[in-house]
């Protein structure tokens, strides 16, 4: 007698297309497909497997209880922030994410804000709006030092891409290392302050975790050159926000990038849209164009994996909030 089929639920955006090419899924598996908590609730009920395909959703904590034969959550994003509540904290639930599938996209995007900044583009884009002839000199990138937070694959491929273009790379992480190929010298997290008065660039690429709520506020902006830049793709709530802004104001820093924030999307009449210096982009940074597909096929490899009973690939480990580095 054959085995029944496993229910496999999808978790999708409230507006937007389902995850595409699912079908070497749907042959071999049940969908049900979900958009609001109480739809979730419904499908949860006798589910295995989850797709969280609406990854900024909260709507699993309040379903959390229907899901009492779930096994394994899949979340088509690389950060868990969002996912990673408590009660899934302390579940046997493994918990897999989409960690690789951005950092190329991510990496080339910190390499452009870096140049626009360096080459002055979004005053050329101005003056040209406004007709205005204005010759300016522009720095270089070449020689300059950016200090990368977070050593995961996001960092390195920063790291990499940075190292092209001829800069030094430092980076910070929760351990350090005297050598890295990728990152050079890797300082402790607790050692942040220390080193960044090095750097001519920050950029932020680690998880949201408790050790990094908050890690940049007025002391780490206080300790940065004058003339650095910060650039923030990994999650809005490790900045103080305020602390920023008043370092813009106040010129204590040069300018700032930022794709994320702790309220996205970010309201209309928010200060940071207007503040000279910054750039604002809506947590945009590694969508390129054919992401989803790619997401989908990641899924569909996890799944055929796991039906099979064999080794999941970006398990999260549900104490750190990340696919710790070296895991499959």
């Amino acid at each position: 007698m054959p085995r029944p089929k496993p229910v496999v639920v999808v978790l999708a955006t409230p507006q937007g297309p389902p995850p595409p090419e699912l079908e070497s899924v749907a042959k071999v598996a049940t969908l049900r497909h979900a958009r609001s908590a109480q739809e979730l609730a419904r499908a949860l009920g006798g589910a295995e497997v989850l797709l969280i395909w609406d990854f900024r959703s909260a709507k699993l904590r309040d379903a959390w209880s229907h899901a009492r034969d779930l096994r394994w959550i899949h979340a088509a994003s690389a950060g868990v922030d969002t996912i990673l509540f408590p009660e899934l904290a302390a579940s046997r639930v493994i918990l897999t994410n989409s960690r690789g599938v951005f950092d190329q996209a991510i990496a080339e995007y910190v390499l452009g804000l870096v140049l626009a900044f360096a080459k002055g583009f979004p005053a050329t884009f101005d003056f040209q709006r406004h007709h205005v002839w204005r010759y300016r000199e522009t720095e270089l990138v070449h020689g300059q030092t950016v200090l990368v937070v977070g050593a995961g694959g996001l960092g390195r491929a920063i790291g990499r891409l940075a190292r092209c273009a001829g800069m030094g790379v430092m980076a910070v992480a929760r351990t350090a290392h005297a050598s890295d190929p990728d990152l050079g010298r890797v300082a402790a997290v607790r050692d942040l302050k220390a080193v960044l008065g090095k750097a001519d660039y920050v950029v932020i690429a680690a998880p949201l975790t408790p050790e990094t709520r908050g890690l940049f506020g007025a002391a780490a902006f206080h300790r940065m050159k004058p003339t650095a830049r910060l650039i923030n793709v990994g999650r809005g709530a490790i900045v103080d926000e305020a602390a920023l802004l008043a370092a813009l104001r106040s010129k204590r820093i040069a300018g700032a990038a930022l794709d994320v924030f702790t309220e996205e999307p970010l309201p209309p009449e928010h200060p940071f849209w207007d503040q000279p210096g910054l750039i604002v982009s809506p947590h945009m940074c590694g969508d390129f164009v054919g992401w989803r597909p790619v997401l989908s096929a990641l899924f569909a490899e996890n799944f055929r994996r796991w039906r099979r009973g064999e080794s999941l690939l970006n398990v999260v480990d549900k104490a750190l909030g990340y696919v710790p580095s070296g895991g499959p």
